[in-house]
């Protein structure tokens, strides 16, 4: 039987480890692929380019890690419009150069598709591939219902196929697609608020919490 994780939140030293996870779990899907066809260079550019955003939800939203530190999970804390990364457009071209123009496809069509109401975006879930089907994933959403629930918030975000059923086993409901060009579909969705009205309130900060999932992804 498998020791449910503990979740902790992330710090600031803990920045570089989670942008490698991130990467070494996005590496081999069709969206990293889309975004670089190139392998060789496609690791380092998304670890660069996933460390500014998970910089960024360091300070406006929050990053929560497995207690082994192999799953994560990124969001932002949109109750009010939040500003991009600090200097961007110049970030994103000295990490992905020649690339960059399909990041800021993604970005411009991500943000297009997000409620204008005052959500929490859940814009990561990775789990590395040493901890596959190790429960890694479920004990991090069950952690992010069970804090949502406690705000009553809508949550809204953007899977892949792959991951669709485990966001739908956690309240999860598919709304609009998005059909990259010559890419893969990415499929939004959205967690409507417990009792049907939004409170745009801070979520409480985790301190020591043990999530229990029920399913295994």
């Amino acid at each position: 039987m498998d020791t449910v994780p503990r979740i902790r939140a992330a710090r600031s030293a803990d920045k570089d480890h989670v942008a490698a996870l991130i990467a070494d779990a996005l590496d081999p899907s069709p969206l990293a692929t889309w975004l670089i066809p190139d392998p060789g260079p496609r690791r380092r550019i998304l670890t660069d380019v996933l460390g500014i955003w998970v910089e960024h939800a360091l300070f406006y939203g929050d990053v929560h890690l497995t207690s082994d530190a192999t799953a994560v999970t990124v969001g932002f804390h949109r109750y009010r419009p939040i500003p991009p990364p600090a200097n961007y457009p110049t970030r994103l071209g000295d990490t992905a150069g020649i690339h960059s123009e399909r990041f800021d496809l993604l970005d411009r069509l991500l943000a297009k598709d997000r409620p204008s109401e005052p959500h929490y975006h859940l814009a990561i879930l990775a789990v590395s591939p040493t901890a596959r089907r190790s429960g890694h994933g479920t004990a991090l959403l069950s952690h992010h219902r069970s804090r949502l629930d406690h705000v009553n918030l809508l949550s809204w975000t953007s899977t892949t196929p792959d991951t669709q059923s485990l966001h739908g086993r956690h309240g999860y409901i598919p709304e609009s697609a998005i059909q990259l060009p010559d890419g893969p579909l990415i499929r939004s969705m959205r967690r409507n608020p417990l009792h049907g009205d939004i409170q745009p309130t801070r979520i409480p900060p985790t301190e020591g919490h043990t999530s229990h999932p029920s399913l295994q992804p």
